[in-house]
C-alpha cells in the first residue's frame, strides 16, 4: 500500500488528516464571529468611555480568569472526552454571545454588561481551550504537529482578517447587536465540526488520580524541563510586553489618528493577514532553518517590529506595521507552543498547554491594562513603543546568556 502523498506546501500538510480538517474548518468559522464581536465591543468601549484604561480593561477580563483556572483547564483536558468538553464550551459561549447580543437590541447594554460577560466568557474560554489544544495536538502525527499549530494559528487570524471587516461593515450599516448575534451564531460550526470528529481522537487519557495531583504533576514536569522552562517564560515575556497590541487598536485608531471604526478595522485586518501568511510559510520556514533558529529569529524581531508600530506617523504606516508584528507574533507564539506540545506525551499536552496558556493570559491581562493605565497618563506611543523595545532588551539578554538561545531546544 503506497504512502499518501503530502501536500506540495508542507505548512498546509496536517489538513490532509480527518480530523483535524474538521477541527479547523468549524474554529475558522466561528473565529470570524469572535472577532466581530471583539472589534464591535471594543469600538464600543472606546466611544461610550473616552479612555484606553477602559478599552484596555474590559478587553483583559476575559484574559483574567486564566490566573486561576487554566491549571483546572488542562487536568479537565487530560482527564475526561476532550470532544465533549469542546461542545460544552462551545454551548457556553454561544450562550453569553447571545445574551450580549439580546441586551443589545433591548438597548440595555452597558459597560458593566460588557465587562461581567467577557469576564464570564474568559472562563468558558480558560476551562475548555486546553481540551482543544491537546485535541489538535492528537489529531496529527508527532512530525506534523508544527503545521497543525501553525495552521490552527491561521485559522484565528483568518477571523481577524474577516471578522473585523465583516464587523465595521455590520456596525456601519445596521448596529452593534447585529455583529454580537452573529458571533453567537457561529458556534453552531463547532458543534457541526465536533460530530464529524472521530472518538478515537478525542477520547480520554489515562487516568492520573485527583484533578489537583493531576496539575501538580503538570507543574513539576515543566519546572523539570529545561526547554518547557524556557518556552514557558518567553511567552509571559511577550504577553506582558507585545500582545496588548491586540486589544489596544482602537485606541491607536480613534484616539491618536483620530479616526473610526474603520480604520480599527485596518489595523486588526492588517494584524491578521500578517499572521496568515506567516502561518502558511510556518512549516516551510521550520523545515528550512530549523524550528529552534527560527523561534530565535522571530523573537528578536518582534520587539523592534512592535515599537515601529506604535511609533508610525499615519495609518498606512501603523498597517504596514503591524502585517509585519502580526507575523512575528504568530512565528513566536506558535514556535513556543511547538516546543511546549512536542516535548511531553499526549498524557500531559492538556497540562502542558494551559500553562502556556496561563502564562500568555497573565501576562496579557497584566500587560494590557497597565499599558492602557499608564497611556491614559504619560500617552500610548511612549508606553507601548517602550515596553516594545523593553522584550527587545530581553530578547538579546537571553540570547547572550545562552550561546545557543532557542536553538538549543530544537525538537
Amino acid at each position: 500500500m503506497s504512502t499518501p502523498r503530502l501536500p506540495r506546501v508542507s505548512s498546509l500538510r496536517a489538513l490532509k488528516h480527518r480530523d483535524f480538517a474538521f477541527l479547523w474548518g468549524g474554529a475558522a468559522l466561528s473565529n470570524i464571529g469572535t472577532w466581530m464581536e471583539v472589534l464591535a465591543l471594543g469600538v464600543y468601549v472606546t466611544k461610550v468611555t473616552g479612555r484606553a484604561e477602559w478599552t484596555g480593561g474590559v478587553a483583559a477580563l476575559t484574559f483574567l480568569p486564566a490566573i486561576v483556572l487554566s491549571p483546572l483547564g488542562g487536568a479537565l483536558g487530560d482527564r475526561f472526552d476532550r470532544r465533549r468538553a469542546i461542545g460544552v464550551g462551545a454551548l457556553i459561549q454561544m450562550v453569553l454571545a447571545g445574551t450580549l447580543a439580546a441586551l443589545a437590541f433591548s438597548g440595555q447594554l452597558t459597560v458593566r454588561w460588557v465587562a461581567i460577560l467577557s469576564f464570564l466568557n474568559g472562563c468558558a474560554v480558560t476551562l475548555f481551550t486546553p481540551a482543544f489544544s491537546a485535541m489538535i495536538a492528537v489529531s496529527v502525527p508527532k512530525e506534523d504537529l508544527h503545521s497543525a499549530l501553525s495552521l490552527n494559528s491561521a485559522q484565528n487570524n483568518l477571523g481577524r482578517i474577516c471578522g473585523p471587516a465583516l464587523g465595521a461593515l455590520v456596525i456601519a450599516h445596521a448596529d452593534v447587536a447585529w455583529a454580537l448575534l452573529l458571533n453567537a451564531l457561529s458556534f453552531g460550526a463547532v458543534l457541526l465540526s465536533l460530530t464529524q470528529v472521530r472518538a478515537t481522537a478525542a477520547g480520554k487519557s489515562a487516568d492520573f488520580g485527583g484533578l489537583w495531583a493531576g496539575i501538580v504533576q503538570g507543574i513539576k514536569v515543566a519546572r523539570a524541563d529545561e526547554g518547557l522552562t524556557l518556552a514557558l517564560g518567553g511567552t509571559l515575556a511577550i504577553a506582558v510586553c507585545i500582545a496588548p497590541f491586540t486589544a489596544l487598536a482602537p485606541v491607536l485608531a480613534i484616539q491618536v489618528f483620530q479616526l473610526d471604526a474603520g480604520a480599527t478595522s485596518v489595523l486588526v485586518t492588517a494584524q491578521g493577514v500578517g499572521s496568515l501568511l506567516a502561518a502558511l510559510s510556518a512549516g516551510t520556514l521550520a523545515d528550512r532553518l530549523g524550528r529552534g533558529r527560527l523561534l530565535e529569529v522571530t523573537v528578536l524581531l518582534i520587539g523592534p517590529m512592535a515599537a515601529a508600530y506604535w511609533l508610525s506617523p499615519s495609518l498606512p504606516y501603523a498597517a504596514v506595521a503591524v502585517l509585519g508584528l502580526g507575523a512575528l507574533y504568530m512565528l513566536s507564539l506558535t514556535g513556543l507552543a511547538t516546543l511546549c506540545q512536542a516535548r511531553v506525551g499526549s498524557e500531559l499536552q492538556a497540562r502542558i498547554a494551559s500553562l502556556s496558556a496561563m502564562l500568555l493570559f497573565v501576562g496579557f491581562t497584566l500587560g494590557v491594562w497597565l499599558q492602557g493605565a499608564l497611556a491614559d497618563r504619560l500617552g500610548i506611543r511612549l508606553v507601548t513603543a517602550g515596553a516594545a523595545l523593553g522584550f527587545f532588551v530581553f530578547a538579546v539578554l537571553l540570547r547572550a546568556f545562552r550561546s545557543r538561545g532557542f536553538a538549543a531546544f530544537e525538537v
